[in-house]
């Protein structure tokens, strides 16, 4: 997410925070950087003129030159000029009294219906509110099908199908189940087009009147960049938007419409789509995706993932294991299940600080998710008395192994390497009462991390 944009922004920050002074030169310089990053980055250019000339005064202030550190004061004023630009607070769904219509607009091929689905299982897992979903598309084929499919798979009540019917037809009868059935919220899934017609708005806004939604949804896709701020302009001049959803944000290395869309519309962007599972729809936060743009991080995410999907029962098992100093491949398994769990290494590693720097290590150093399923196919393969006892992996057995898998010996060894140093870990924290060992890097040498600069993990605020 924000790849192109992290790399160009990072770059220019880098020269200003490696010099002792700035001038206004230096600054003026970083400026004109910027704003090419920003443009390249597919940010619309009303929106690039109103950040750069938001920045510029406050970079090219005497506080800011007289500083000590005159660079990391330039990064902070564009940390929070992109905080500005992105909205300043989260902002969540606004339901009010049940039952609550939120009305799913946007183009065909946008992931309308999938966010959909996405929505109603964050509202009935994480808020814990009853959701029935209705689709409105009466044009596409199979529209209707797709979302009481998705609705199954998600667990998520679907407005019963019947033929013939009127897409205000629909919302009113949607409208009338959910009052009957007591549910909290409605998710009204409307028809799109291949592009922006008087038809398509008409319906849009005729379903608008007859359900009265409390929240009007654009969802539309990262990807298109300048024309999803057009798309959204559109919309909102027909039928005013509440909030936005952006698809496909995890393969937007640009950024653009984030930091554009807000701006244009006014309409704050409330969730972000991050992949194809139907848990991949995360809360909108202006401050940590400036974070991220920035390359600072997002530990507090990271966090929050790791409450949500991990076990809490088997991770005090393990906790128990590790004060008495065991550790053996069962449990290094179950690390790299809850590892996946969490997004992978990609995913947890694209929300520590600094990593923009290093991604090309990480990638010729072969850190990606693929190494995860290999390990587990190599732990698969293992005998439970060999899960149990590592220590009885000799010659042979680790080249049957290694056939079971599908793997080389080599890939054997490492993965036993890294048990052993996961090991012996934890029998020093056993020997210390439970605290990190002092020599613990020493301890996890040639554990299979690349040569990193010194301080690519460290925050620059």
């Amino acid at each position: 997410m924000f790849d192109s944009l992290q790399q160009r922004l990072t770059s220019t920050f880098d020269r200003l925070c490696g010099r002792g002074a700035l001038t206004e030169a230096d600054v003026d310089e970083a400026m004109r950087d910027i704003r090419t990053a920003l443009i390249e980055a597919d940010v619309a250019l009303p929106v690039v003129k109103q950040f750069v000339d938001r920045v510029r005064p406050r970079a090219t202030g005497a506080d800011v030159i007289r500083s000590v550190t005159p660079g990391q004061q330039v990064v902070k004023i564009v940390h929070d000029a992109l905080v500005e630009t992105l909205g300043q607070e989260s902002a969540g769904l606004d339901l009010g009294s049940p039952p609550s219509p939120i009305l799913m607009v946007g183009l065909q091929g946008s992931g309308k219906t999938t966010t959909s689905a996405k929505l109603g299982l964050l509202l009935q897992g994480k808020e814990k509110k009853r959701v029935l979903m209705a689709s409105l598309d009466v044009r596409r084929p199979a529209a209707m099908e797709q979302l009481k499919i998705l609705g199954e798979q998600a667990g998520v009540p679907t407005l019963p199908i019947v033929a013939n019917q009127t897409p205000v037809d629909i919302a009113r009868r949607a409208m009338a189940a959910a009052r009957v059935g007591g549910y909290d919220a409605l998710i009204l899934d409307t028809a799109g087009r291949q592009h922006i017609d008087e038809q398509l708005m008409a319906e849009v806004a005729a379903v608008r009147d007859a359900t009265k939604p409390h929240e009007t949804i654009l969802v539309a896709d990262s990807l298109t960049g300048q024309d999803a701020v057009n798309i959204a302009k559109s919309f909102n001049e027909r039928v005013p938007l509440t909030g936005i959803i952006l698809t496909r944000a995890d393969g937007d290395a640009r950024g653009g419409a984030a930091l554009s869309m807000r701006s244009v519309t006014g309409a704050p962007i409330k969730f972000l789509g991050v992949g194809e599972k139907l848990d991949a729809l995360e809360p909108f936060h202006p401050e940590r995706v400036a974070n991220r743009i920035l390359d600072m991080g997002d530990v507090v995410s990271l966090v929050e993932k790791a409450a949500e999907v991990l076990d809490k029962e088997k991770a005090e098992k393990l906790a128990a294991k590790m004060r008495k100093g065991e550790f053996d491949m069962n449990d290094l398994a179950e690390q790299l299940r809850q590892m996946k769990k969490m997004g992978g290494m990609t995913g947890v590693l694209s929300l520590l600080p600094g990593v923009g720097k290093v991604k090309d290590q990480l990638a010729q150093a072969g850190l990606d998710d693929n190494i995860l399923t290999r390990q587990e196919a190599i732990i698969s393969s293992m005998t439970r008395k060999e899960r149990a006892n590592p220590d009885m992996l000799n010659g042979s057995r680790r080249k049957r192994i290694a056939a079971g898998a599908g793997v080389e010996v080599s890939e054997v060894n490492k993965l036993m390497k890294m048990h052993r140093s996961m090991a012996d870990v934890m029998k020093a924290m056993k020997k210390s009462g439970g605290r990190l060992p002092a020599g613990l890097a020493g301890i996890m040498g040639g554990g299979g991390m690349p040569n990193l600069p010194p301080g690519a993990f460290g925050g620059r605020r």
